[in-house]
């Protein structure tokens, strides 16, 4: 079993699932008490958070660069980043280690062209879905990328940093994201990514009338079948 290393604490209400969710792929296809090797480098959300907001990428890069270092020093022979957001600055930490990091868009994109659909919404921060470092990796698989218009975009990205990051779980935060994503069905997407790992604590498979795409989950089960690869 390879050794897995994870660039979390993203927030951590959504890290913790990263853990639970790899440990149970790896139970699951080796039975018994069998778990993951796991390396877990967590960080202060506070500090991520204030790089975004200054749109001070660069840093934000070279304190992930650095993790991904100690994390590979470890011993850690693939790695996660265990945030949707923070792959903008993929390439950077990418180009810092050895070994391969498993980027989300392609666990997500895998899991779109699987189900036999190409026309997606893309739900995330407003980073993911204002910048195109995250879109141009679906669309690069062959998909075509829709993104909720405004307000729809500022109720999304404020619901996700002043309650899910904060392990707020609001009842008429659910309503609004389902008639968000209502209306996106209704001008011809066909299953909804979404694209903040956040976002899986408050919409469910079971919540949407299209294939649902939960980036956290799929991640973490292709970073399972990664670390029980021969």
């Amino acid at each position: 079993m390879k050794r897995l290393g994870l660039l979390g604490g993203m927030s951590w209400e959504s890290s913790i699932e990263y853990e639970r969710w790899i440990n149970e792929e790896v139970r699951d296809r080796l039975g018994g008490t069998a778990s993951a090797d796991l390396v877990i480098r967590s960080f202060n959300f506070a500090d991520i958070e204030a790089m975004q907001e200054s749109d001070d990428w660069d840093a934000a890069a070279r304190t992930l660069a650095e993790a991904a270092s100690d994390l590979q020093a470890s011993g850690a022979e693939g790695i996660l980043l265990c945030t949707n957001t923070m792959h903008r600055v993929y390439d950077e930490v990418q180009a810092a280690v050895a070994v391969p990091m498993l980027h989300i868009a392609d666990a997500t994109a895998a899991a779109v062209r699987a189900q036999g659909i190409s026309r997606v919404a893309l739900l995330g921060t407003r980073y993911t879905m204002e910048q195109p470092f995250y879109a141009n990796r679906l669309r690069a698989a062959g998909l075509v990328v829709s993104v909720p218009e405004e307000p729809d975009r500022t109720m999304i990205h404020d619901v996700i940093y002043a309650e899910l990051v904060r392990g707020v779980v609001s009842p008429d935060s659910k309503r609004q994201y389902l008639r968000a994503i209502d209306r996106l069905v209704e001008s011809g997407s066909e299953g909804v990514i979404a694209g903040c790992t956040e976002i899986e604590l408050l919409v469910g498979p079971e919540d949407v009338r299209v294939p649902y795409f939960p980036t956290a989950y799929l991640h973490a089960q292709a970073a399972a079948r990664f670390a029980l690869e021969p």
